[in-house]
């Protein structure tokens, strides 16, 4: 069978006379998962403003109407029949002769779910297309949820033959091509694409390797938003036919734009407008650090947050991330000194919490400390004190922070960074204590990095206030867990520049032990480094969620096995 055998045999849309001009306002929203209801009344009051500047059509993003991604969510009977009914509504809504309007939705059709998007005119669904190219990487398992679509042909919107595509369908040429065949005249992407470091010139890149291929615009189209562990960014934007940047929406926060369209013998042409700077560097990092966490407090309807603080870095930027996502009013500091705590350390996080305006309490362990040695004199008797007394201080500090937030409802934010979950220098129910990290996927050197650059920038949207937010003595002075006396971080570990260095190798680049080995680092280091990110598995898959940033979070990014005999030859 002929690709053009397997395309739809006729134009879907209501008929009308070719149009020279066309109005498309794009719509970057930030949907909830599941709040079906509520999404619905988003797309409402986005066309309503669209309608304001003359729009005929607003294009949306993939699944806008459950939210993304809504993984089995949809298996639900119940989701899709919420759906189908507030998507009914809303078509029956554009009989008032306002703005038609694509949206992405999930849809049954002959006892299948699929990924799709549907035009909604003239009161009533006018078309719909399946996404074909599901994801079945990374964090995407969407062949497990969804039924692939055949390959699509043109949607006609009064007279104008748009070549509609779902996120993925972009990433490679057969749907564009598909589309050119048929006589697609632009092309126009529902997208749900996560932010991670260098993703957005991934995007833009296979954006313009379409347009040019089928010689026509594209408009593309993305939500932004926190879901779980994954941050939309936005960044929405229009090519021209020559593959020109024509229109840039901004990154990190919902949007409308309107877009102007003129038709040039064959083809159509964007008006120039708003080039909004694309997300890149420790910019990009840091919004989606804040977005994440601002998204997930709040869709999850906590009042706060609790942070404990330890004078150290991980916890002031955690801090100062927070107070930027969420005002001061609503981030609570607590220092939780033990016998081992420096007067430096007290120092710094008051410091801290106080060039951030936050509440800082303060709870000495010193009791819990105690009250554990005596529990515990008999079972120990004979033994010298080692990881397990440290490990104590730990979870009695979990412990503390867990009864606030079980009395004040807020809640807490942990504060270990990607080195120390890599290779497992954390404790199980005390420092891993909490319902979201900020810093999960952002290795150590990259929180110094951050901590410098946030005291030289202020983002704008966030709480926080102007100026350093970071004390400078705690990012130079040496980090410390401060469990026993005079301890530092690389009593037990290489120098983080070299640590991070081998983990980025061996985890996000797949990189062999020798082949990391050629970048000048000792053999036995390197496999001492695998050997620790195998064997902390399990700590971390009882660790909390937190803000993808790299090409391989841990998470669904990586699926290893907890028990797990390999370890590499010596």
């Amino acid at each position: 069978m002929t690709r053009q055998e397997r395309l739809p045999n006729r134009l879907d849309g209501p008929a009308a006379l070719m149009t020279d001009t066309l109005n498309i306002a794009l719509a970057q929203l930030n949907p909830v998962v599941g709040d079906i209801s509520g999404n619905v009344e988003k797309l409402r009051e986005a066309r309503a403003r669209a309608a304001e500047t003359g729009a005929e059509l607003v294009v949306t993003s993939e699944l806008v109407v459950c939210g993304y991604p809504p993984e089995d969510l949809v298996f639900r009977p119940i989701v899709s029949d919420t759906v189908e009914r507030e998507i009914e509504a809303l078509a029956a809504e554009t009989a008032d002769g306002g703005p038609a309007m694509l949206v992405g939705a999930p849809l049954r059709a002959d006892g299948k779910l699929y990924n799709a998007a549907m035009l909604l005119d003239g009161g009533k669904i006018a078309a719909v297309r399946f996404k074909h190219d599901l994801p079945n990487y990374g964090v995407f398992d969407e062949k497990r949820v969804f039924n692939a679509g055949p390959l699509p042909g043109p949607v006609n919107f009064r007279g104008v033959r748009l070549g509609v595509m779902v996120c993925e369908d972009m990433w490679t040429d057969e749907v564009a091509e598909c589309l050119q065949e048929s006589g697609a005249e632009m092309l126009v992407v529902l997208n749900g694409s996560p932010y991670q470091q260098d993703k957005w010139d991934t995007r833009l890149n296979l954006a313009v390797a379409r347009a040019t291929e089928c010689r026509m615009p594209l408009v593309y189209v993305n939500q932004v938003g926190g879901q779980d562990e994954l941050v939309f960014d936005g960044a929405s934007f229009v090519l021209g036919k020559d593959a020109s940047l024509r229109v840039q929406a901004p990154a990190w926060e919902e949007s409308l734009i309107s877009t102007q369209w003129t038709r040039n013998g064959d083809s159509w042409a964007c008006a120039e407008g708003d080039k909004n700077p694309p997300p890149d560097g420790d910019t990009a990092i840091y919004s989606a650090m804040v977005l994440g966490l601002k998204d997930y407090v709040e869709k999850s309807g906590f009042p706060g947050v609790i942070i404990g603080m330890s004078g150290g870095i991980d916890s002031a930027l955690t801090a100062a991330v927070a107070v930027d996502a969420l005002g001061p009013d609503r981030v609570h500091c607590v220092m939780m000194p033990s016998p081992y705590t420096s007067k430096e350390s007290l120092d710094d996080a008051a410091e801290a919490c106080r060039l951030l305006g936050a509440r800082l309490n303060s709870i000495s362990i010193e009791p819990a400390m105690g009250a554990f040695d005596e529990m515990f004199a008999d079972a120990f008797a004979g033994t010298e004190a080692d990881t397990t007394e440290e490990n104590i201080q730990s979870r009695s500090r979990g412990l503390a922070l867990m009864a606030l937030s079980n009395k004040t409802g807020s809640m807490v934010v942990s504060t270990g960074n990607k080195s120390e979950m890599s290779v497992g220098y954390a404790t199980l129910y005390g420092d891993m204590c909490g319902g979201y990290s900020v810093l999960k996927d952002v290795y150590k050197t990259k929180v110094f990095q951050l901590c410098h650059w946030r005291n030289q920038n202020k983002p704008i949207h966030v709480l926080g206030p102007d100026g350093p937010v970071i004390p400078e003595n705690i990012i130079i002075k040496p980090p410390t867990a401060e469990l026993k006396h005079d301890q530092k971080d690389e009593d037990s570990l290489p120098p983080y520049d070299q640590l991070d260095a081998m983990l980025a190798g061996l985890n996000e680049e797949d990189r062999s032990i020798d082949d990391v080995v050629t970048d000048g680092y000792d053999r036995a280091l390197v496999l001492r480094v695998w050997r620790m990110l195998l064997g902390a598995e399990y700590k971390r898959r009882l660790a909390p969620p937190g803000v993808k940033i790299t090409g391989r979070s841990f998470g669904r990014d990586r699926r290893y096995p907890i028990v797990n005999a390999f370890r590499g030859k010596s």
